[in-house]
């Protein structure tokens, strides 16, 4: 399951969360029903129904014989008839119950629900039941239990290798076993192995994206010692050509681009993500134990904070795209890429409401979020390599300190004026608070009502506060919390009535000796309580005083500047610091700051893309339904129970890098097992498990599951990605060949039991590259800056500039995914304008042409002679009998008719497929 990206325009999240009529408008309806809506009835709906109703009126206990599970059955309603009338609130009976209106009906009986719960229910019968196709809601404890018995969520035991019955000579390893056993239950056996030449152009596509030279083919063919292959593996993985061909695959996964995307005002450019390419690419050449990579891309400034080349790690992080400056959504991308990419959780569709189908409660998204918020991106990251020094660096590097220091002095005086705000017009933020108590949720970009000169997000940490207060039953607020919710009219005599033989805070109490008349006298009286104590603390302070000796004065002081104090909002030198100050005239400055540093920064030497520990950790809390503008149970940063139940809170710092062990602990059930899936998708075109990214209750199950076991198991031995190759290469299940065979088609027509090798279309990469090698003009460098393809530009395609901003149509064309999110597999398509791009397009011709040119074909004035070689270049074979005599016949038409059969050649499938 995917998660759903909310990065809707402002006015209109605004609009959603207050049940807009409008929600009901204007898309397709199946059965009378709004398909629009249902995002309305995931956010609004859905949780109070799995939180608060299912327990009694479930698919397992069903009081009333009334189930809330699925659409049909609410519809139908119970012993007792119908209990909702589509688009009829008055008439349902559901409304009544959950209203306590009717003595006699009362549901949940224990307590009425919240008011925003019960308008929830109501829009959604108003809006005619929206619900998603072929959805049935489960309880939470049914997805525990659920979730304890499943296969991806066991700890990874080596299985024992199967019992074979007259076992075959093409038995390479213990991979063999796993897959004939399970085919001899099918009274089914194995394809023979292809052909040396079909071999070797496999194995060359799998592990460098590119075809093999004739000269590498004819060696292969002629090598008589047994080891051939063997030794051809090795030779493959040494290659630097390796890393490029598995570091694009991963790029996928990390969803690299060179841009940002869409951004208010910041640079779109990513100057340096290629450092992070780059990295990626090395760390693959290099057979970086997996566990360290991983470590590496999570924590690197932790981990290694003195390996500079270690640092562009960090890109797995940061090359996301940056949502329109949300702060929300760029955690969200982050902890997305991190769960779906590492361990195939989707944990962030837990962001709104525990998770649907996998036991993976609200809670774990956020204390996964508090981690992130914890991490900020410096202005000035480090340089991704050693720079020698000169006076022109020192020039420039005194410039970049200059306009460093602009933007850091701008953003402290601005969070020092509203710190200093906070605390100076308490009375005006308890005022504001209280008013915004009972509003719909706003996220921090918007106003909370009409704050006037008052920051929305100071609003926002005073509502909370006064909020965890009243929970706590703080002293200092006994006062306040009696008369907060009292009405407007008969306030003073309610008020004196209420606040009668009041305990709590003495200064507190003594000011309130005399009745306030009103909420505004009221926070009148707190606002001069603090302003005193705030008095006598800057004198006392100035003595070396720690706290003030009065304890009730001391109370009064940690208001305003305890660990917990509304007014203390932690500074923000990153993108973070727009949530705190979303008015234009600031934004517009800090804009103006900004991109001079940027631009400054873009003219000197390249730089790793990093994160690091804020100064202070951010503590989170669960943001009801996903808002902001609404933070519930506070919650510790650790990581999600599913992956480790033994899990403890991180301790000190973010915690990623207590977050990255856990992920690469041999005790994480489902690291290892995502990872080996993956690359057996790679080398198989499908993985053991068809959704790669998915390991939970509602992902595919493995066709194999004793193989991805003992892979899991296997591979976490040493971490080694270059063995897991070779092992599961060197295995006669991947040498088989790609024939079809009836038998086995009517048995198993997608080949999930791996009776034949796949067959595989090429990626835009590889069939990219080939072209470019096959006509002599592919250049080999490795690294640096990313280039624009085509145009004369000649590079291997993992080096070619992402757009993330405005993605081309020629890449989509070619199934290569917008880098939006991490994408765990492409899809494979066959369609008209991949062909015609090859066709009409002057790339395939051009190289034809160069092809052709080349001084090895040009030199052959035999045309037997130069068909073979011709042959022997594209497809790594000469022409069969048949072959020669049709293209001997077409080149004699004339001297050109050889440049149009090289471009032919390279419109077959044989050439843009892998047998």
């Amino acid at each position: 399951m995917l998660p759903v990206r909310r990065a809707l325009p402002f006015i209109l999240v605004a609009s959603f969360f207050s049940f807009p009529a409008q929600l009901s408008a204007q898309s397709g309806k199946t059965d009378g029903v709004d398909l629009g809506t249902t995002e309305f009835f995931e956010r609004n709906v859905r949780p109070v129904l799995v939180e608060r109703c299912l327990q009694c009126h479930g698919p397992e206990k069903a009081k009333g014989d009334l189930r809330l599970n699925t659409r049909d059955a609410v519809l139908k309603g119970g012993a007792n008839g119908v209990v909702i009338v589509p688009g009829k609130p008055k008439e349902s009976r559901l409304l009544t119950a959950v209203r306590h209106s009717d003595q006699d009906l009362k549901m949940p009986p224990s307590a009425k629900l919240p008011d925003r719960e019960i308008a929830a229910l109501e829009k959604w019968i108003e809006l005619g039941l929206p619900w998603p196709e072929k959805v049935t809601l489960a309880a939470p404890n049914a997805i525990a239990r659920a979730a304890g018995s499943h296969w991806a969520f066991k700890a990874v035991i080596r299985a024992k290798l199967p019992a074979i019955d007259n076992p075959p000579s093409t038995i390479n390893n213990p991979i063999d076993r796993f897959v004939l056993a399970r085919l001899q239950k099918e009274r089914l056996k194995t394809n023979p192995v292809v052909d040396r030449r079909g071999l070797i152009r496999r194995a060359t596509f799998d592990l460098h994206g590119l075809p093999p030279t004739s000269e590498e083919v004819e060696a292969f063919v002629n090598d008589p010692n047994s080891d051939a292959y063997a030794k051809l593996i090795d030779r493959l993985l040494a290659s630097p050509r390796y890393g490029e061909r598995w570091g694009r695959h991963w790029l996928d996964l990390a969803r690299y681009a060179d841009n940002k995307g869409y951004v208010f005002f910041e640079g779109k450019e990513y100057p340096w993500a290629w450092t992070y390419r780059d990295y990626v690419i090395a760390a693959f050449n290099a057979d970086k134990p997996y566990d360290r990579f991983v470590m590496e891309q999570l924590a690197a400034d932790l981990l290694c904070p003195d390996d500079v080349q270690a640092q562009a790690a960090l890109g797995f992080l940061t090359v996301g795209g940056h949502f329109m400056n949300n702060t929300h959504d760029i955690i969200d991308d982050r902890i997305d890429v991190i769960t779906r990419g590492l361990m195939g959780l989707t944990v962030t569709c837990a962001r709104c409401h525990d998770h649907k189908f996998d036991p993976i409660p609200s809670a774990d998204y956020y204390s996964l979020y508090g981690v992130f918020r914890s991490s900020t991106e410096p202005n000035v990251p480090p340089l991704a390599g050693q720079v020698p020094e000169s006076e022109q660096c020192s020039i420039y590097d005194a410039e970049l300190k200059t306009r460093e220091k602009k933007l850091i002095d701008f953003v402290k005086a601005k969070h020092t004026a509203l710190v200093s705000g906070a605390r100076t017009r308490a009375s005006e933020y308890l005022l504001a608070a209280n008013a915004a108590r009972n509003q719909p949720p706003a996220d921090d970009f918007m106003l909370i009502a009409d704050p006037g000169d008052l920051n929305p997000s100071m609003i926002t940490r005073w509502r909370q506060y006064l909020s965890d207060t009243r929970v706590r039953r703080d002293p200092v607020w006994v006062q306040w919390h009696a008369v907060a919710d009292l009405p407007e009219v008969g306030f003073a005599e309610k008020g004196a009535e209420a606040l009668k033989g009041l305990g709590g805070n003495r200064l507190v109490r003594e000011a309130f000796a005399e009745p306030p008349k009103s909420m505004k006298e009221v926070a009148a009286k707190y606002g001069k309580l603090l302003a005193d104590v705030d008095k006598q603390w800057k004198e006392a302070s100035a003595k070396g005083a720690k706290r003030l000796e009065d304890p009730d004065a001391e109370a009064l002081r940690r208001v305003l500047y305890g660990a917990d104090s509304p007014a203390d909002a932690p500074l923000a030198l990153d993108w973070g610091f727009l949530s705190l100050f979303p008015d234009r005239a600031t934004q517009g400055e800090y804009q103006n700051l900004l991109r001079a540093l940027e631009n400054w920064l873009g003219k000197g030497s390249a730089r790793a893309m990093v994160l690091h520990d804020a100064e202070r950790p951010y503590d989170p809390r669960v943001f009801e339904r996903g808002n902001p503008g609404r933070p519930g149970d506070p919650v510790p940063r650790q990581s999600p129970r599913i992956a480790n139940p033994a899990r403890k809170p991180f301790g000190e710092g973010s915690g990623r890098l207590a977050l990255a062990r856990e992920i690469v602990s041999r005790d994480n059930p489902l690291t290892a097992r995502v990872f080996v899936n993956r690359v057996w998708m790679h080398h198989f075109g499908k993985g053991l498990v068809d959704t790669p990214s998915d390991f939970g209750l509602r992902g595919d199950a493995p066709t194999h599951p004793e193989l991805l076991d003992w892979l899991a198991a296997e591979f976490a031995g040493d971490w080694s990605i270059k063995r897991l190759h070779k092992l599961i290469m060197t295995s006669a299940t991947y040498m088989q060949s790609s024939l079809d065979r009836p038998e086995a088609i009517a048995a198993d027509p997608e080949n999930r039991l791996l009776w034949k090798q796949n067959r595989r279309r090429l990626e835009f990469e590889p069939l990219h590259d080939a072209v470019l090698a096959v006509s002599g003009q592919l250049d080999l460098r490795v690294g640096g800056p990313a280039v624009r393809l085509f145009g004369g530009i000649h590079r291997r395609a993992v080096y070619g500039y992402v757009d993330r901003l405005e993605f081309p149509s020629l890449l989509t064309t070619f199934d290569v995914p917008n880098p939006a999110g991490s994408i765990p597999q492409r899809t494979s398509t066959t369609v008209a304008p991949q062909a015609l791009f090859l066709m009409n397009g002057p790339f395939a011709r051009n190289a034809a042409k160069k092809l052709i040119a080349t001084p090895a074909i040009q030199k052959l004035t035999e045309p037997d002679e130069r068909l073979d070689l011709i042959y022997l270049t594209i497809y790594g074979r000469k022409p069969a009998v048949d072959e020669r005599k049709l293209a001997m016949a077409f080149v004699a038409k004339g001297p050109e008719r050889w440049i149009d059969l090289a471009h032919g050649l390279m419109m077959t499938n044989e050439f843009a497929f892998v047998d």
